[in-house]
């Protein structure tokens, strides 16, 4: 059920253009930049003014006589050259208010055209410990992926690995040169996987040799050996079980656990399929295919490399493939930093060329970076990429600091403790990083993010928290939730924010862009502490408007703990402090 107070005015709004003989396209409002003029705002008469080589006040003053008959409407005014402002009636707003707490979905309806979608992000690498490089990945991901949902939409999500190019080559051939051969391979942690290919990494940047190794070494992964592919399922499975318990901390999920390896098969399809189109050709020794170049040169897409091994780039137009023929996908949304744009654009034209998801739309979704103070990419103190598993506990720490000791409280042993730790924690960081627009990176505040104040995660699940306990306390002495009644000013502020709710998750899901939940969660947890300094509920003047202001706060509550869900945050039953933090 769409409860959008926007919705009604428009119906009505595009009945009286229609008798006004006006174009109704522009029968629409928005949330009015003036709130102490208006609630809703009509700016349809000054784009008309223009059509219609009329004064744009005169066709607005047309339009706000009709809607001064509207029963909804408190009062209508026309300011400027020809802006229609509207302020609704208390009563309406209040019966729309009480249909979204009765409603399940809290007023918010689904996509028009719900859709099989497939998310990619995550991409981490096997073999290499994970940094805060991962962060924004997997965070915004999970976070689009739980609204995609929400509004409708079948959704599979994939980490994709990085798992089948020239890296396994340079790992395997780094074990080779330090044990002699692979046997001591399957002992190998992650931590000693990943010196190795750090040790690879140095040796292939300085010495030729070791480098055209390590592509024989891809090739013949590639193409079968059983050694080596025995060898390499063990450096996977290490990899996956260090790369799923960083995400588990995270609360990052996927549906599928696929890499390049699993398109090795589709990537010899796509390599026949191109021959057979006559759009590769051979360029010293490699197969590639050549792409129009515009504004800016495109480089080649190699799609078979000289020594056999397929191109990196492949991997992803075969997997591709396979998400449009196994998977049915309508759409594919990529997630990663900037830097990978060519890249995004080189696939998305190979895929055009070859024909292989003609109905499929491609989207690749760029992110700025984690940055520190510096406004460089966030470090060690030593200068080091920071592994995520450290930011974790170096988050961890910090939220410490303002949390009690194991049984300090009472019922709060260690195990409640080092939960409501991790909640408050994974809140900081995830918070930090959607409350940015995706496309921009951030400075990560590690002195502010983990406050109980501020537009901080941990802000939000306290005003949560703070609901819970008034609505404990609240049955405890016998009250319920009522009819609502709109009174005070700041009761009347609340219920128009919540009734934005639909707008913001639709908004969200067409942009695909968590901060705008992020900003409306904020936002609507300070409307709501107005409303809580103002209007007493336990205390209220009478039982009725006790009822009232309570279910506006379990309202409330119930549409921060959606959001939050939707941020991929989890909202404690109770928040704690320690004294004197």
């Amino acid at each position: 059920m769409n409860l959008l107070l926007e919705n009604k005015i428009n119906s009505e709004l595009c009945n009286i253009f229609q008798k006004l003989e006006l174009d109704d396209k522009f029968a629409f409002v928005k949330v009015s930049d003036r709130a102490d003029l208006s609630d809703f705002q009509c700016n349809g008469a000054l784009a008309l003014a223009k059509i219609m080589h009329k004064n744009p006040r005169e066709i607005g003053t047309a339009i706000a006589a009709e809607l001064e008959k509207c029963d909804f409407c408190e009062s209508i005014s026309v300011d400027g050259p020809g802006f229609i402002n509207i302020k609704l009636k208390n009563d309406f707003i209040a019966q729309n208010t009480d249909a979204m707490a009765d409603d399940a979905r809290l007023g918010c309806g689904i996509t028009e055209n719900p859709h099989k979608v497939i998310l990619d992000y995550g991409g981490p690498n096997v073999a290499k410990t994970m940094h805060v490089g991962h962060l924004r990945s997997g965070v915004i991901g999970e976070s689009v992926s739980r609204i995609e949902r929400f509004v409708g939409n079948d959704v599979t999500c994939d980490v994709h690995l990085g798992d089948w190019g020239t890296p396994m080559g340079m790992i395997l051939s780094e074990i080779i040169l330090q044990d002699g051969n692979l046997d001591k391979v399957s002992s190998y942690d992650i931590a000693q996987i990943t010196e190795f290919y750090k040790q690879a990494n140095i040796r292939c940047k300085e010495d030729d040799n070791a480098r055209e190794n390590a592509r024989r070494i891809t090739a013949k992964l590639q193409g079968g050996d059983e050694q080596y592919r025995r060898a390499w399922e063990h450096l996977r499975n290490e990899s996956i079980k260090a790369i799923k318990a960083n995400y588990e901390q995270l609360d990052v999920n996927f549906d599928l656990w696929w890499g390049e390896s699993d398109a090795h098969e589709a990537c010899g399809e796509i390599v026949k399929i191109a021959q057979a189109k006559g759009i590769s050709e051979v360029d010293a020794g490699a197969q590639i295919i050549r792409l129009a170049e515009s504004n800016k040169p495109k480089p080649p897409v190699i799609i078979v490399k000289s020594d056999g091994a397929f191109g990196y780039q492949l991997t992803d137009i075969a997997t591709i493939k396979l998400r449009a023929d196994d998977l049915h996908a309508d759409e594919i949304v990529y997630f990663t930093d900037n830097r990978q744009s060519l890249h995004f654009e080189q696939i998305f034209e190979v895929v055009q060329k070859l024909g292989i998801a003609p109905d499929v739309k491609l989207q690749h979704i760029m992110f700025g970076t984690v940055n520190g103070a510096d406004g460089k990419p966030f470090k060690t103190r030593d200068g080091g990429v920071m592994d995520l598993e450290t930011l974790i506990e170096m988050s961890k720490d910090k939220v410490r600091q303002s949390l009690p000791k194991p049984d300090e409280v009472e019922g709060y042993g260690a195990d409640e403790i080092n939960k409501l730790t991790q909640q408050i924690a994974v809140a900081a960081i995830k918070f930090q990083d959607l409350k940015n627009t995706i496309a921009s990176g951030y400075v990560f505040e590690l002195d502010d993010f983990a406050k109980f104040e501020g537009k901080t995660g941990p802000y939000i699940q306290y005003a949560v928290a703070r609901i819970n306990s008034v609505l404990r306390k609240a049955d405890a002495n016998g009250l319920q939730t009522g009819k609502i009644i709109l009174e005070a000013p700041e009761e009347r502020a609340l219920a128009l924010k919540l009734a934005q709710v639909h707008n913001v998750v639709m908004r969200a899901h067409t942009d695909k862009e968590p901060s705008i939940i992020a900003e409306y969660t904020h936002s609507l947890a300070q409307v709501f502490s107005t409303f809580y300094n103002a209007c007493p509920m336990m205390s209220a003047a009478t039982p009725e408007l006790a009822f009232s202001r309570l279910k506006l706060a379990k309202l409330t509550r119930d549409i921060l703990k959606l959001m939050l869900y939707l941020l991929g945050i989890e909202a404690p039953e109770i928040m704690l402090k320690a004294e004197n933090k």
